[in-house]
């Protein structure tokens, strides 16, 4: 999730622990052995010998070496592959709510897509003039202006009318329009300095909230493929596909109501993502 999501891995395995092995005196009750009385420690030595191994396990522990992104050994790089947070910082900045400045690298062309899939999947691709900045914002200039007119015709009224909106975009009043897409985790299909091709997959809700809403909000599952290429000092979509899932079988969570719904969309600001 932001950079906070911390959106490789590949962690090693840091420091040991220390053992100490105590002989224990002959059990005086073993019926096969002959019987030998043991001296008895005093309670004294006994508490001497227990704050020893304590203080020899919490040295062994301090000395051990965090595993933080700072420290990770140079020859065990994060791999592609993996799931977990880096720490790394996934942009230097935001312009017209499309984050800027990712890594020149394969984290940073990751961080990208995935947040590029968050703005295009939000309300403002529903509004003629937000759609074109945001496009402007993600696409290469040649992609962008090719894209415009066709995006503007399937973005028609009568496709704003099937989800509850006015030709404007706009929600009745009283109701609240949602959709956000929600990354859980990227994919790297190819990589080099020029270019990326990177999967997201993500879930979404898209719907109406409100006491006479028939579009009720609802959740979906796909994954969104991006083509990157570095243009100028960012990476930039050049083009782009989805298809269903993964999705996982649905949870017994009772569905909310519209008022507390509308609600969390309100109170529940996004993130930016990173890899």
């Amino acid at each position: 999730m932001s950079n906070d999501d911390q959106y490789g891995g590949g962690h090693g395995e840091v420091g040991g622990t220390g053992q100490t092995r105590t002989r224990l005196p002959d059990s005086p009750a073993d019926p096969y052995g002959p019987t030998r009385r043991t001296p008895r420690p005093t309670r004294s030595l006994v508490t001497v010998v227990g704050v020893v191994v304590l203080l020899i396990a919490a040295i062994a522990f301090a000395n051990q070496t965090p595993d933080t992104p700072e420290n990770k050994p140079a020859d065990n790089a994060p791999a592609a592959s993996s799931t977990t947070s880096t720490g790394t910082l996934p942009v230097t900045g935001k312009a017209s709510g499309i984050p800027r400045g990712f890594a020149h690298d394969e984290q940073g062309a990751q961080s990208a897509a995935a947040n590029y899939a968050v703005v295009l999947g939000s309300d403002g691709m529903f509004k003629k003039n937000t759609r074109h900045a945001l496009v402007d914002g993600i696409y290469a200039p040649d992609v962008a202006t090719g894209l415009k007119g066709p995006q503007d015709e399937a973005y028609s009224a009568a496709f704003l009318a099937k989800l509850g909106l006015d030709a404007n975009g706009n929600p009745p009043q009283g109701s609240t329009f949602v959709t956000r897409a929600v990354p859980i985790g990227t994919r790297v299909e190819s990589y080099s300095p020029a270019s990326a091709k990177i999967a997201v997959w993500y879930t979404g809700l898209i719907g109406m909230s409100g006491a006479k809403s028939t579009d009720p909000v609802r959740t979906l599952w796909k994954t969104w493929t991006f083509e990157l290429s570095w243009i100028g000092e960012d990476w930039k979509v050049v083009d782009d596909s989805q298809q269903d899932g993964p999705a996982p079988v649905p949870g017994d969570v009772p569905v909310s109501t519209s008022d507390d719904m509308s609600k969390a969309i309100k109170e529940f600001g996004g993130f930016t993502y990173a890899r």
